[in-house]
């Protein structure tokens, strides 16, 4: 059994499935190009059939990066098969992911099945994906609720088909580490022919598991790791690429070890963090703010006298470097092209030049400059090609006196101004921006992330905005709350209206 475990990252993928995090294929290019860096070995790049936009998507990024496996999600459907195998054309080392679901749950109310027709119909899926590429990795959904039995002879009957991956999902999160990792071992002990693929683990954190269940799963056999950055995906999320990667690196006896560059872990998380719009909590493992944080004083004491009294990791180790993060107004456009580069951005000369401009805007008003401001700098750009833009926001609040707020907005190039008072100042500004743009919104979720460093540090503003049914997700960033929030519902507008 090999000790090198592969990292199967579907960010891309299964990460953006979540409301408000969808990227365009310019910025998923660019989180391929950091995950390429990091040392991902398989980047699942989309689902193609879904969209023309995952479609474009997957072969864009498969003309972007050079080495790592590029995979394309399907169903256990020809036709889903046929365009993975197209939007694939351009990867160097393309792998098609197909599969079905195998608990009764899914065989009696997903499909109105059998079991033996899922059998065939999984089988038949990765024949015709073998006509297509050599590399075909078969998951069976919901394997954590499959009767072990059953999925064994699911398993090795795909393996005769040709599958080079099988992937034993956790679907919903339901199993405890000591079941998966049973379910692991049971088919590596029953299966035929299990010692010619890789078995992978795919562990949804319902229960708040899947780091635990993904381990224990290696530990038992499996020897790919599917994961996301920051641990973001649908519902509770997806096992956690950092958590999995530091497990083994800190517990060495285990012998078990990745390709992964840990130095640039926490530079990627920030990327995703900033690029999805989704705030990476305070106490999250290895990439929280707070991870590395001691504030009791016996805790303060044990760490001057010895890092290891109460730290396992070196911060250095995961890319967090005090000295190198902060920026201040005297700091050159050498010294911001370089944090962006580290922080994995490339921008073109123009775009550098504008992000500089910014970057001393804020510096003047902050300072320090942090690596979230740097992203959210660098990613301000784009917001120069919505339609509807904030021209001037003035706000009168205290207490005891009304709340009110003046607007001025560029609508494609024309001026609009209007006036409102509200409950707050962020209600007088978001009431003057509907007496501007005629249309029913309701704000759903308002989120306002925690300042750390002070009353002078940015702000960020996450805001659903709910039209004629739909959610819009709209997000800011500012050293003012007030016009965070106004651009935040402004972003959201600009999605609707589009």
């Amino acid at each position: 059994m090999s000790d090198r475990l592969f990292i199967f990252d579907t960010t891309l993928r299964d990460g953006e499935q979540v409301p408000g995090c969808q990227l365009n294929t310019v910025e998923k290019i660019e989180v391929a190009k950091a995950l390429e860096a990091l040392g991902v070995d398989v980047i699942e790049a989309g689902f193609p059939v879904s969209s023309p936009g995952d479609f474009n998507s997957v072969v864009e990024i498969s003309k972007a990066v050079t080495w790592p496996t590029i995979c394309a999600l399907t169903r256990a459907v020809e036709n889903d098969i046929r365009v993975a195998a197209e939007a694939l054309k351009y990867a160097k080392h393309p792998r098609i992911h197909t599969g079905i679901g195998t608990s009764d749950y899914h065989i009696k109310y997903k499909f109105n099945s059998t079991r033996d027709d899922i059998l065939e119909r999984a089988v038949g899926a990765v024949s015709f994906a073998k006509k297509f590429v050599e590399d075909v990795q078969f998951y069976a959904e919901d394997a954590g609720r499959t009767e072990n039995e059953y999925l064994a002879r699911v398993v090795e009957a795909v393996i005769r088909a040709g599958a080079t991956v099988i992937n034993i999902p956790d679907t919903t999160g339901y199993c405890l580490p000591s079941e998966f990792g049973a379910k692991i071992k049971y088919l590596i002990d029953n299966v035929e022919g299990i010692d010619k693929v890789v078995i992978a683990t795919h562990c949804h954190n319902d229960l708040g598991m899947a780091t635990a269940n993904t381990v224990t799963g290696i530990v038992n056999g499996a020897r790919q790791a599917e994961v996301t950055i920051n641990g973001i995906g649908e519902r509770a999320g997806n096992t956690s690429l950092e958590e999995v990667v530091m497990t083994f690196r800190s517990h060495k006896d285990l012998g078990i070890d990745t390709n992964i560059n840990a130095t640039k872990i926490t530079g990627i998380s920030r990327m995703v963090s900033s690029l999805m719009n989704m705030p990476v909590q305070p106490n999250k493992a290895i990439v929280g703010r707070n991870a590395f944080a001691h504030s009791s004083g016996i805790h303060q004491d044990g760490v001057l006298k010895n890092r290891e009294s109460y730290e396992i990791i070196d911060p250095k180790d995961v890319g967090i470097d005090e000295n190198s993060i902060v920026l201040t107004a005297r700091s050159g456009r050498a010294a911001l092209k370089h944090r962006l580069h580290v922080l994995g951005i490339e921008l073109s000369p123009a775009d550098l030049d504008k992000a500089y401009e910014a970057f001393l805007k804020l510096a003047d008003r902050k300072k320090e400059i942090n690596d979230d401001d740097v992203l959210m700098i660098a990613g301000a750009h784009r917001k120069a090609l919505n339609r509807i833009k904030l021209d001037f926001l003035q706000v009168t609040s205290g207490i005891g006196v009304h709340s009110v707020a003046s607007v001025g907005l560029d609508i494609a190039g024309e001026k609009f101004e209007a006036c409102a008072s509200g409950n707050g100042p962020v209600d007088a500004a978001i009431s003057a921006i509907k007496l501007i743009i005629h249309r029913k919104m309701l704000v759903k979720e308002f989120l306002i992330q925690a300042i750390n460093k002070g009353s002078n540090d940015v702000g960020k503003v996450h805001m659903t905005v709910e039209h004629e049914g739909t959610p819009y997700y709209g997000f800011s960033a500012n050293t003012d709350i007030v016009a965070a929030s106004a651009e935040a519902f402004i972003d959201a507008i600009n999605k609707f209206v589009r």
